[in-house]
């Protein structure tokens, strides 16, 4: 019950590793908002969960949309204590085919769908004047350029800059800042992921990702529960020492 008498509001959980974080919140004695631009989504997830959930309406790539789901998550809450920084898109193109759509979109979501979530979420915990707790999202991708995958990695490399300057700016409100970079996690986002490379490396359905499971030195891609205890850790108590970090889940895929 580490996180006992926490609220936390993730973004994106409605599936996946989002909904895999909410469900951890609530076994370790935190309520969660779920927010996710698929709002009947969210609202299952959370009936699903029971009492300690709620579900919110947001898309991090609108300005009011970010303002009123954090502002309904904090009535719903009574107060934001944790925020996880989760939604995100992936896209994959050779640098010379990338489309200036693409970019604008993936950068909408993963950057300033991360830093005006946190901002937002931040004026509220100095206005509340309790601290608080807030986690990234970034990636592997965000450690090292991929050669079909520019915009993307740029994307979380950008998300680890944020997540430093941001941990750095707001340690003196109390708020400590760090981020996860997950490796390869399976679930419906490889699927989506899979196809790309199959249309730009020319390999069947799933010869990716059965390659990149096995290239893992750990021996399998990594589930969406093995990155819990890390998100659960970094939320508690124990990390209040801990700023402007990222820390690698990966079973061991990079090493930094």
């Amino acid at each position: 019950m580490r996180l006992s008498g926490k609220t936390a509001l993730i973004t994106g959980a409605a599936r996946g590793i989002g909904l895999a974080f909410a469900r951890a919140y609530v076994a370790e004695g935190a309520r969660v908002a779920i927010s996710d631009i698929d709002v009947a989504r969210a609202e299952a997830a959370a009936s699903d969960i029971g009492k300690a959930a709620v579900a919110v309406e947001m898309n991090v790539a609108q300005q009011d949309s970010i303002e009123a789901g954090v502002a309904a998550a904090a009535e719903a809450l009574g107060g934001i204590d944790i925020l996880i920084n989760n939604a995100a898109i992936f896209t994959a193109a050779p640098i010379t085919e990338i489309a200036r759509a693409d970019y604008d979109r993936v950068f909408a979501i993963n950057v300033a769908g991360t830093l005006f979530t946190l901002q937002a979420v931040a004026r509220h915990m100095i206005e509340r004047g309790r601290g608080g707790k807030i986690i990234n999202m970034a990636s592997q991708a965000g450690r090292r350029g991929e050669a079909l995958v520019g915009v993307y990695c740029a994307s979380k490399a950008a998300v680890i800059s944020l997540t430093q300057s941001a941990g750095l700016n707001l340690i003196a409100h109390g708020i400590n800042v760090n981020a996860i970079a997950p490796g390869v996690v399976d679930g419906e986002h490889w699927d989506g992921v899979d196809a790309f490379f199959a249309k730009y490396e020319n390999k069947p359905l799933g010869q990716k990702k059965a390659e990149v499971g096995a290239a893992v030195p750990y021996g399998r891609m990594g589930r969406a529960e093995d990155l819990t205890g890390m998100a659960i850790f970094l939320a508690s108590d124990e990390a209040d020492y801990i700023v402007a970090q990222t820390y690698n889940v990966d079973g061991g895929n990079w090493m930094s």
